[in-house]
């Protein structure tokens, strides 16, 4: 059916300046606007969030001059290029349709949806109407990765065959441990805890320097174990896990193992790693690791250095300084555009992998998840 919209004439994205409009005025738009503000070519023009005090307040603290409290009443302003979408995982898909259908390039927050079946939708969408979709994978832009990147291009890592994917914290849980809204902790709203909060930053960083292979088989545990207070346990309605453990084969023989906490009884755990036949890196504190002969040799690298050589010798630096300023630079044609909703759909489905094997109590393969996954979304 054809859409009810037609989609504006674009704007020259060539031009300095990009025109902005954002879809939720919450805690993660707060990060999203401060961000922009410094990003001269960014202008963030109208904002939308049915929660009138949240979107006026935003307006003001931010100087927003355009206020609205539906989506679908900013989306109807001819003078926007894109749309930033941070509302909860489970409206994902139906924001960043919706402004794909008006004819607008979409950055969205992680994870990419609420579920796998969602996050297929987008990619679908955006391909469909030739459109950019942009997600929101801070760790791809990091010193770490890039600096990975380039020991990994050089072939000092020789046949990369295993990744791990870590993330601690020891008390982390939104809302229960003190931060944040219940909406977190709702899988109804969510979709999912520490695997789709916190994990998809370090599995989408994995993914990408392993090339973004493609899934075969998956694995995994949740955990909800650690007490919390027992008000905010009935109030939140915290149905989500705390910790999520998972092992993953890849096409080719790579494997990925991951361990995501929110809250555990540990002091910490080893950063993310990367190992091949010649070479292995750690990636935070970063240092590459290889064997000389008889010689074990342990290597740490002056990033510092290397991210002033990026920005003044290579001029390239800026164009990923991180997510958002990467995202402004592609839509000016300064820069291709990463495979963020790639390496973010394959992230998607490497987590629901990782719940329908907790539900199965077995491993599972890529193709049982794509068909047991279904839409979660809920009305915009």
């Amino acid at each position: 059916m054809a859409d009810s919209r037609t989609p504006p004439k674009e704007t020259a994205l060539t031009d300095a300046i990009i025109r902005i409009g954002i879809i939720g005025c919450g805690q993660i738009a707060q990060q999203h606007l401060t961000t922009y503000a410094k990003i001269p070519a960014a202008q963030v023009v109208a904002c939308a969030d049915i929660d009138p005090a949240a979107a006026v307040s935003t307006a003001e603290r931010f100087g927003i001059p355009n206020v609205y409290y539906t989506a679908d009443e900013m989306l109807d302003r001819d003078d926007l290029n894109a749309i930033d979408v941070c509302v909860h995982n489970n409206l994902h898909m139906p924001a960043t349709v919706a402004a794909l259908k008006s004819g607008r390039h979409v950055y969205c927050e992680k994870p990419m949806a609420g579920s796998y079946r969602d996050a297929v939708t987008m990619s679908e969408r955006a391909a469909q109407l030739d459109l950019k979709l942009h997600i929101q994978l801070a760790q791809l832009y990091t010193d770490e990765t890039r600096a990975a990147r380039e020991l990994i291009a050089a072939g000092e890592l020789g046949h990369i065959y295993h990744a791990r994917s870590t993330g601690f914290r020891r008390r982390g849980r939104p809302y229960v441990d003190g931060y944040g809204k219940p909406q977190f902790v709702q899988k109804e709203t969510a979709g999912g805890g520490a695997l789709y909060d916190v994990g998809v930053y370090n599995i989408s960083q994995l993914l990408h320097l392993l090339g973004n292979p493609n899934v075969e088989r998956i694995s995994g545990k949740t955990y909800q174990q650690i007490d919390m207070d027992a008000e905010r346990r009935e109030v939140s309605g915290y149905n989500v896990e705390e910790l999520g453990l998972g092992f993953v084969r890849f096409e080719g023989g790579q494997t990925l193992d991951i361990i995501e906490a929110w809250a555990i009884h540990l002091d910490q755990f080893e950063s993310s790693s990367i190992v091949g036949s010649r070479g292995g890196i750690r990636l935070k504190p970063f240092s590459f690791h290889r064997g000389m002969g008889d010689l074990d040799i342990n290597s740490t690298a002056n990033l510092e250095a290397a991210r002033f050589r990026w920005n003044s010798v290579r001029g390239d630096g800026n164009l990923y300084s991180n997510s958002q300023q990467h995202w402004i630079a592609a839509l000016q044609g300064r820069v291709e555009l990463l495979p963020t909703a790639e390496i973010a759909l394959n992230t998607m489905l490497i987590s629901e992998g990782i719940y329908l094997s907790e539900l199965l109590g077995r491993e599972v393969t890529a193709e049982e998840v794509r068909e047991a996954s279904v839409s979660t979304a809920l009305p915009l």
